[in-house]
């Protein structure tokens, strides 16, 4: 019973614990429903899970199963994301405490009974659980907004290397905090459309209606929901990076003010796509661009810390380029971390800027399909990118080094790059290849997204059972994880308590 009680209070009590289940949730949800998927279905694969699981698989209920689905995971990486950030910014414990305590309920009751409801039967119940955990969820994030308070003396900055006013309010908790007002209003502004399901207003994929030219204020509504909610996504893992990089100097004084004023903006405008549909686009264009300079700033500032640390590590006074690129890409997590920020504005950033310029007079012509496929290939990038860095970010607060962070983060690098950027060029594919010239195309980028996702499918699973096998272990090293920071951690304290691993 006690061993029980010591993996319960290292699993939901402490940083480290918190965000491993919460992985190893979405790893499962995406292991088992990934089958459903449609190369799944030509296999048989899809077939044999339904029949082993007794999933229910209405066909005309497909685009609600593939949303409820979508909102499990998305719930799951926002309690991640909560998770680093009462770890990271300073807070009382008791606030960190029901804040973690009150998203974990909170996601996994959605997740649970979220994917019950949608694939295996219509038990009501089910939803309003699933409800009960988004409203968990929610009341969390007021919670941590409330903890975030940055106009609290005691969080006032007194070193001058970090952006903060002239009172003393730090910016970077000011940019915590503008993201966690902007994600609860977001989250409510879908909630509002989702409310009337069932009372007029039908399920639909966002890809499925972008070609219908009169859309209600529902469907508009759930659209700019999806796209907030992802950005939003974003900003907050970018943020933790920067206090993981320990942002700071003239970089992090130009960043801050340029991430608030953008995720303002941003916010704003994707709200105005009801009442100001015209205009709303510009609004988000507008506050996209400072969010995008204060990412660039941060990636200024972490690859000349990680090139200055490392050769002042090695003794080097006066290098040569090759010297300084072995030195920037020495720690494949941290250069991971900022360089998939940087990759992301090839297969993601550039992509959506050119199909928004050039949407009548190339991409509307296409047909329907075409767009359809550039559109969900654009966000499922995005979640990707998104999703590798906060890997690379949790693999080091587990302690991973040596060979093993060697081969997991740059499998994960070259794996997902390889993956993303095979998917991007089949997304555009009709700019540079005909139709009827399309197929080998097609089946060579199919095949190295294939090959990406697989590699870094691979070594999630070698690391995810690493940390499986490790708590099966009486004295593993979560023991001295939970030993020497207790159950109420702090990324300080657990950074401190790794080891050198391999694999």
């Amino acid at each position: 019973m006690q061993a029980f009680s010591l993996r319960f209070n290292y699993l939901f009590r402490s940083t480290k614990g918190l965000a491993l289940v919460a992985i190893a949730m979405i790893s499962l949800v995406t292991a088992i429903f990934g089958m459903l998927s449609g190369p799944m279905a030509e296999w048989g694969t899809r077939d044999l899970i339904v029949r082993l699981s007794g999933m229910s698989l209405v066909d005309a209920e497909r685009e609600g199963r593939i949303i409820m689905l979508y909102h499990a995971i998305s719930m799951a990486v926002v309690a991640i994301e909560v998770y680093f950030i009462t770890a990271i910014v300073p807070m009382k414990d008791r606030e960190r405490r029901s804040i973690n305590a009150t998203v974990t309920v909170g996601y996994l009751t959605a997740m649970i009974f979220g994917l019950g409801f949608a694939y295996f039967g219509r038990k009501f119940v089910f939803h309003g659980l699933f409800l009960f955990g988004q409203s968990m969820m929610f009341f969390g994030g007021i919670l941590l907004a409330s903890a975030l308070w940055p106009w609290k003396k005691e969080y006032y900055v007194k070193d001058p290397d970090y952006a903060h006013t002239k009172k003393g309010v730090d910016l970077e908790r000011v940019a915590f905090f503008a993201m966690a007002v902007a994600t609860l209003g977001s989250a409510a502004f879908g909630a509002v459309a989702g409310s009337y399901w069932n009372n007029g207003f039908e399920t639909f994929l966002a890809e499925d209606v972008v070609r219908e030219p009169h859309k209600t204020s529902l469907q508009l509504a759930v659209i700019g929901h999806l796209h907030i909610m992802l950005t939003l996504i974003g900003v907050a893992i970018t943020l933790i990076i920067g206090k993981w990089y320990d942002f700071k100097g003239i970089f992090q004084k130009i960043a801050m003010p340029l991430m608030i004023a953008g995720t303002i903006v941003i916010t704003l405008g994707a709200w105005a796509v009801v009442p100001f549909r015209s205009i709303a686009h510009t609004v988000i264009y507008v506050g996209s661009v400072p969010v995008l300079l204060a990412g660039l700033m941060l990636v200024i500032f972490g690859w000349n810390k990680l090139i200055r640390d490392r050769l002042a590590e090695q003794g080097i006074e006066k290098a040569t380029f090759g010297q300084k690129l072995k030195a920037l890409i020495h720690d494949p997590l941290k250069f991971g971390s900022t360089w998939q920020m940087v990759f992301m504005n090839f297969t993601v950033s550039g992509v959506g800027i050119f199909m928004a310029a050039k949407l009548d007079e190339i991409f509307r012509v296409w047909p329907a399909r075409e767009e359809r496929i550039a559109l969900t290939g654009h966000w499922h990038i995005l979640a990707g990118i998104i999703a590798t860095i906060i890997l690379f970010y949790y693999a080091d607060l587990a302690g991973l080094k040596g060979k093993a962070r060697q081969w997991f983060g740059w499998s994960v690098i070259i794996g997902s790059n390889i993956a993303f950027a095979a998917m991007t060029v089949l997304s555009v594919k009709r700019l540079f290849v005909s139709e009827s010239g399309q197929q080998s195309l097609v089946n060579r980028t199919i095949l190295l997204a294939d090959f990406g996702l697989v590699l870094v499918l691979i070594v999630l699973a070698m690391f995810m059972l690493w940390r499986l096998f490790d708590l099966f272990k009486r004295d593993g090293r979560w023991t001295t994880e939970l030993e020497i920071t207790g159950p109420n951690v702090t990324f300080e304290a657990e950074s401190a308590a790794t080891e050198e691993v391999s694999l």
